[in-house]
């Protein structure tokens, strides 16, 4: 297939990621290809090797998928289109005939941890965990004997030939992860009335309330943020970007009026999309907010310059 019609995503075959990207309608159409990590999924995207990627962005234990954050607030600019939400519990993957009171050590991936943490400490407490680069490719080196078990989704087990000594594990019950479908920078689609806008931005300068006043670009217009992070810059202690994931659409004028508030107050700022709400949840408008009292102050404004007003 062409790079039109493939797919990248944080492989290798076996992770949540492309469970999430196989209940895309579209992903029976497309060329899924595998990637060592989320960067190089995303390079795929910004090289025009694959038309997007999915990458996991947030787990509702851990917080922020960080690379994926890092490599959207850097880089030539990608865009966000879609959003997808993943009920998350784990399966302890061994070889045939492993035992479980024989596992000494243990893998997965590093978000995995916190999410299984407590069960190991009741069922396997003197298992000691090393990080793997996913959750599948801690499925491998245990095919390759150089662990005794990984933590996986138990869909993993049959492509690296393993057995689910025990399933359904999870220390937090209706733990979920939310991956993006990220592709090149383009038009956004058109609002459903469901929708998240994405954006990264850097304050201008460090000074008590600045951060605040940013904030308030959103209070004021009645938008609620539904994530914020920080994130270091790299160019020194004390110098961070931030990551925001806000209700509505760009096309909402009180959305489109907080970007053009950021834009004006801010040193920098990066649109990463506007898209359909996986949960399929409404934002609540405030009294004050809606596009049509948008568009009557504005009229308003245009009779007081006419002298009408």
């Amino acid at each position: 297939m062409s790079p039109a019609s493939r797919y990248t995503y944080l492989g290798p075959e076996g992770t949540f990621t492309e469970a999430a990207l196989r209940s895309l309608p579209e992903a029976a159409t497309r060329e899924l290809t595998p990637m060592v990590s989320v960067p190089t999924a995303l390079d795929a995207v910004r090289n025009k090797e694959a038309a997007a990627a999915l990458v996991p962005i947030e787990n509702s234990v851990e917080g922020g998928v960080t690379a994926t954050l890092d490599e959207l607030a850097s880089g030539r600019p990608l865009m966000i289109y879609r959003e997808v939400l993943l009920p998350i519990a784990f399966a302890l993957l061994a070889r045939p005939g492993t035992p479980l009171e024989s596992i000494k050590t243990v893998t997965g991936h590093p978000v995995a941890q916190p999410q299984v943490r407590r069960w190991m400490a009741e069922h396997i407490p003197d298992a000691v965990w090393e990080s793997a680069a996913s959750n599948a490719d801690g499925a491998r080196l245990v095919q390759e004997g150089r662990y005794d078990a990984a933590f996986a989704g138990e869909f993993a087990a049959a492509t690296y030939g393993l057995e689910p000594l025990v399933t359904d594990i999870h220390d937090v019950d209706n733990a979920a992860t939310r991956f993006v479908l990220v592709g090149r920078p383009a038009r956004p689609a058109a609002a459903t009335g469901s929708d998240k806008t994405s954006v990264v931005f850097w304050l201008r300068d460090d000074h008590p309330g600045a951060l605040l006043e940013v904030l308030q670009e959103f209070a004021s217009r009645g938008v609620n943020m539904m994530r914020i992070e920080s994130r270091p810059t790299g160019e020194g202690i004390g110098r961070y970007c931030f990551s925001v994931d806000c209700e509505g659409h760009l096309q909402d004028r009180r959305v489109g009026d907080v970007l053009m508030g950021l834009k004006r107050s801010c040193e920098q700022v990066r649109y990463l999309g506007s898209y359909p709400r996986a949960d399929g949840g409404h934002a609540a408008e405030r009294p004050g907010t809606t596009d049509a009292e948008f568009v009557e102050s504005a009229d308003w404004l245009t009779r007081c310059l006419d002298g009408r007003g």
